[in-house]
């Protein structure tokens, strides 16, 4: 064996010596990859490392445009090369310099490690977990909101420099919540679509802007601290319900709701907040996958809306496509195909690096269109820095994640998103107790307290812990007895319930933690009812029924929850709505308890009862009453609720003092611009102009509003401001109203705080018709400011 292994054995210790000797000598490229060995792509070290002189690829030419410089890089790429850059795990191109990329990280409240792109290791054990976003937009804080975009992004970009992140984060989910049922409100800012696509600008510019290079003469070369992504483009908010999954939905909306409510937050995001992605959706709208509609992605985000970066599918979207809705019986190559011409430039999952090299080679879609494509995903990465660095954050390290700043500003958050929803006879705050009996099956919360899209937190704090920890600092408490009364959220049995209500019997106050989690709702999962689990509404009764000193009740829920039962208990003195609060949950509750904080959040939904949503099929995409169905959301539905959107209550109280100037304003139409005639109820309204299209108008009438808001209770206090428009009355379609405004302001005991507003008037007055016409109606407009029951009134004339 040895004898005759010998030549063979010669062989190959000669080809690995020449190899090693070819590597020695430069005689091909190296991979070598960003940022675990460098922090950049064009750093002249690295290319010598790899064989290769940089000063031949003119891509790393920093004199070029951002655009020049991509076209040489893509032009330099054989047709190969350019689909296995298509899909999220980008491949790199290593002969001409270009190292594999991972598009896909998550930074929903916090840096995630949802996809692949981020990893926690050693280096970096965790990061800031934020509370999930519905409970952050409850404090309707445009500042607080920006103020966690910077953090997350420094947290990023420090991952980043550390080789555990990448730069482009999909995030943050900017659906509005048209249904309550829906799994996923825990990671929107509401159902209102003003709210939620100011909530997009602040977090988008939070993530994305440079200090200092905010704005830019050409936004396509402006730097970029970590790409943002605006999701999921549009009219998806059904995921799983009664055996419909958003795999196969096929939402049919009209193009009044397209506008009004489905693509309003995303036209803001894009617009106002520059973002530089956005993401297509699963569902189907009217027909044509999401991924797939010229209209929608190339004639609604790129040319309408002047989107400055790249468009990417939901993750395996174009399979979901060919598997799920059969769209025109297409294959891969087909649906590859016919998503590129749409206008998606990235696809998240593996059709596009499978399938276009086909596609193009069978003659079904351009070359020049992947070439289109690779250029906007390119100049994002370069206006990131991703080829050059940015010097003012290189030094960002592990000492930049999880400070005592960012912590602090997760507990401030989980504050002031707290929403105070009953106070009978002022049992909150707490003052001293000798027993307290902490009773419920969130009490104990840690994981749960983080939501879905969510990485390792620094640390945790549970409300049992929070609650021991404040009340011994003030001395508030002697002693804590805890019982959970059911064994998880599901409640699925009442076994416990008899030692909760022993504990409540013996305590001089009680306080319960009742809701849900990502097992009742969650993405992929969708509520059937809006009741409490379980046994969690005896556990709440029978516990109440016995408690010997005041009861609080704390529901921690992503969706709002029926407990009308609660509401009218008399034994129920307090209630508190504290959501899914992040790493610093229980330290934020229990500064409210206690009374080191006065919450001042307001809710961002409205909560229904359970009999709602026994009248509609969650399918029904309808914002407006239609077929014998309610409407939906605060502008469309006046039902009974049991807390209405934008309700909350604080430990003092607010007395406002409204003014408006001027009372009516005039409308001078131009030779070119005709009234335009609406539906109204009243066949026989004769006004002479009852509308204009405000697309055909210079729309420079501007409303000032001045609101005197008084604190006249004992202790100091925030308050949201909200302001609310209502067209002339009559309208068909009209909405009961309309959030305009609002600003979070604090106001200490017996002082004053003036907040001013300016409204243009046809951004704030307008109302779309079912035409899908932007109109401003001629009349009387009115003013509502929170839910003063006398408004101001402003009439338009033309």
């Amino acid at each position: 064996m040895a004898t005759s292994c010998l030549l063979p054995c010669i062989a190959v210790l000669f080809l690995a010596a020449f190899v090693s000797s070819s590597r020695n000598m430069s005689l091909g490229p190296i991979q070598v990859d960003v940022p675990n060995d460098f922090s950049y792509v064009c750093d002249p070290q690295r290319f010598r490392q790899q064989g290769l002189d940089m000063d031949k690829f003119t891509y790393c030419n920093k004199s070029l445009s951002y655009q020049v410089r991509a076209k040489d890089l893509v032009d330099q790429m054989t047709l190969d090369d350019k689909v296995q850059q298509m899909g999220n795990s980008a491949k790199g191109v290593y002969r001409i310099g270009l190292p594999k990329y991972e598009w896909w990280s998550e930074a929903l409240h916090g840096v995630s490690d949802v996809g692949p792109g981020v990893k926690f290791d050693n280096v970096v054990p965790g990061a800031t977990s934020f509370p999930t976003v519905i409970l952050t937009a409850a404090s309707f804080n445009q500042s607080l909101w920006r103020n966690i975009g910077q953090v997350v992004s420094t947290e990023a970009r420090a991952m980043y420099n550390l080789g555990n992140a990448g730069l482009t984060f999909w995030s943050p989910n900017i659906n509005v919540v048209r249904d309550p049922r829906w799994g996923r409100i825990t990671e929107t800012a509401g159902e209102d679509p003003f709210v939620v696509g100011t909530y997009a600008i602040n977090y988008v510019r939070g993530l994305q802007d440079v200090q200092g290079a905010e704005q830019s003469s050409d936004p396509n070369s402006r730097s970029l601290k970590v790409s943002s992504c605006c999701k999921h483009y549009t009219a998806y908010d059904v995921d799983a319900w009664e055996g419909v999954d958003r795999f196969h939905f096929n939402a049919l909306v009209a193009e009044q709701d397209m506008l009004e409510t489905f693509n309003r937050p995303f036209e803001m995001c894009v617009k106002d907040g520059d973002v530089s992605s956005v993401m297509c959706s699963y569902n189907r709208v009217n027909g044509f996958p999401t991924c797939a509609d010229p209209n929608l992605l190339k004639g609604t985000i790129r040319e309408e809306w002047d989107l400055h970066g790249y468009i990417v599918s939901d993750c395996d979207s174009i399979e979901v496509m060919v598997d799920g809705h059969k769209w025109l019986d297409d294959k891969g190559d087909d649906a590859s195909a016919q998503t590129l011409k749409a206008g998606l430039d990235l696809d998240c999952g593996h059709f596009y690096p499978d399938y276009l090299k086909s596609a193009v080679l069978n003659g079904k879609v351009r070359e020049a269109e992947i070439d289109r494509s690779l250029n906007y995903l390119y100049v994002v990465l370069m206006r990131l820095g991703f080829f050059d660095g940015i010097e003012q954050y290189k030094s960002l390290g592990k000492g930049d994640v999880c400070t005592e700043q960012h912590i602090a500003l997760a507990s401030q958050a989980a504050r002031e998103g707290t929403v105070l929803l009953k106070n009978e006879g002022g049992a909150l705050p707490l003052s001293h107790v000798s027993k307290l009996a902490v009773i419920g099956p969130l009490a104990k919360a840690t994981e749960l307290m983080l939501g879905n899209y969510a990485g390792i937190p620094c640390q945790f704090v549970s409300p049992l812990d929070g609650l021991t920890k404040v009340g011994q600092l003030l001395s508030a408490v002697d002693h804590v007895i805890y019982q959970p009364g059911c064994v998880d959220p599901k409640c699925q049995n009442d076994s416990l319930i008899l030692p909760a209500i022993n504990a409540a019997k013996d305590a001089d106050a009680t306080i319960i933690f009742v809701g849900t989690n990502l097992s009742i709702e969650n993405e992929g999962l969708d509520r059937t009812d809006l009741y409490l689990p379980g046994y969690q509404t005896q556990l709440i009764n029978q516990v109440a029924a016995v408690s010997r000193g005041p009861v609080i009740l704390v529901i921690m829920s992503a969706g709002g929850v029926d407990i009308q039962f609660a509401k009218d208990n008399e034994k129920i003195k307090s209630i508190l709505w504290a959501g899914w609060p992040g790493e610093e949950g229980g330290l934020a509750i229990a500064d409210v308890i206690f009374g080191r904080y006065n919450p001042g959040g307001k809710l961002p939904i409205t909560w229904y009862t359970n009999e709602y949503v026994k009248q509609l099929p969650m399918t029904s995409m309808p914002l407006r009453p239609v077929d014998g169905y309610p409407g939906r959301t605060y502008k469309f539905y006046d039902g009974p609720t049991v807390y209405p959107f934008g309700y909350g209550i604080s430990y003092t109280n607010f007395r406002y003092e409204v003014t408006s100037s001027p009372e009516s304003l005039r409308f001078t139409l131009k030779p070119y611009q005709h009234c335009y005639s609406q539906n109204h109820m009243n066949k026989d309204q004769d006004s002479p102009c009852p509308a204009i299209i405000i697309e055909h108008s210079e729309c420079t009438h501007f409303i000032q509003v001045e609101v005197t808001v008084h604190n006249v209770g004992m202790r100091d206090g925030n308050e949201v401001v909200m302001v609310y428009s209502a067209p002339p009355p009559g309208i068909v379609g009209a909405p009961i109203k309309q959030l305009i405004g609002f600003q979070r302001v604090h106001v200490a005991a017996g002082q004053n705080v003036k907040v001013k507003f300016s409204f243009n008037a046809c951004d704030s007055f307008n109302i779309i018709d079912a035409a899908a016409y932007n109109i401003l109606p001629s009349g009387t407009h009115k003013i509502f400011v929170a839910d003063e029951s006398v408004p101001l009134e402003v009439n338009f004339d033309y």
